[in-house]
Formats: C-alpha cells, sequence, structure tokens
C-alpha cells in the first residue's frame, strides 16, 4: 500500500509520527552538542587548575584572543557549565515528553491499522473481534 493509498486519518497520524520523530532527533543532537560542550568546559577548567597565579591567561573573544584574568575565566567557566546542565535537564525533559507522545502515536497507528481501517474511534465500531483459534 503507497502513502496515497493511506486513508486520510492514518496518514494524518504517520504524518504526525515523523514530525515527532524529527523532534526527537532535534532534541537529542542539541543535547549530545551541550554535552560536547560540557566536556570541552571541563578540560578547560582542569587545565586552568594546572595554570600558576602569576601565569598568563587569554581567553577567546570572537576571532582573537585577549589577555585576562584567570579567577574571571574559572567564573565564566563555571556559569557555563551549570548553564549548559541546566539546558540539558530541560532538554531531556522535553525528550521524555516526546518520546511518550511518539509511542502514543505509534499504539494509535497500530490500533488503527488492527481495527480494519475504518479511521478514528471505528476500531471499536464494528463490536468485538472474532477470537482466533
Amino acid at each position: 500500500m503507497s502513502e496515497q493509498e493511506l486513508p486520510p486519518w492514518l496518514r494524518e497520524q504517520v504524518s504526525r509520527l515523523q514530525q515527532l520523530q524529527q523532534n526527537l532527533q532535534a532534541i537529542m543532537m542539541q543535547k549530545q552538542q551541550l554535552e560536547v560542550e560540557a566536556v570541552e568546559t571541563d578540560r578547560a577548567l582542569e587545565e586552568l587548575k594546572k595554570a600558576g597565579p602569576e601565569d598568563a591567561v587569554y581567553k577567546a573573544a570572537g576571532s582573537v584572543m585577549v589577555k585576562a584574568k584567570k579567577d574571571d575565566v574559572v567564573k565564566e567557566l563555571e556559569e557555563k557549565k551549570e548553564l549548559s546542565a541546566t539546558r540539558v535537564k530541560v532538554l531531556e525533559k522535553q525528550e521524555g515528553r516526546v518520546k511518550d507522545n511518539l509511542k502514543e502515536v505509534e499504539s494509535k497507528i497500530n490500533e488503527m491499522i488492527r481495527g480494519g481501517g475504518g479511521g478514528p474511534g471505528a476500531a471499536g465500531a464494528a463490536g468485538p473481534k472474532p477470537k482466533a483459534e
């Protein structure tokens, strides 16, 4: 059965399923990027801890490097790390909601297909299904 042959109600659910899958993929990519940033931030903080109080410290400002106070850079990196952790938690909650929605739509589609394809609510409209023997 091609996509054109699918009933409109089923096409709509399949379209919703695909959109949820794309949303989930985007959320997971954002989460992965934040996790990579967190690892890089941790590495930078470790290197800063090794630096002595008199060592020169630089930070990126656009496409140039500028000299900065070690304590200021450490503070900025720790704030960045905190913000990333918060954003990851938010994305994890979104990921959970999208996964729940995906399961719901998948079960709706399966129910519609098993129900004979009569449209929403038609699965139970024809009465009980005969039992397979």
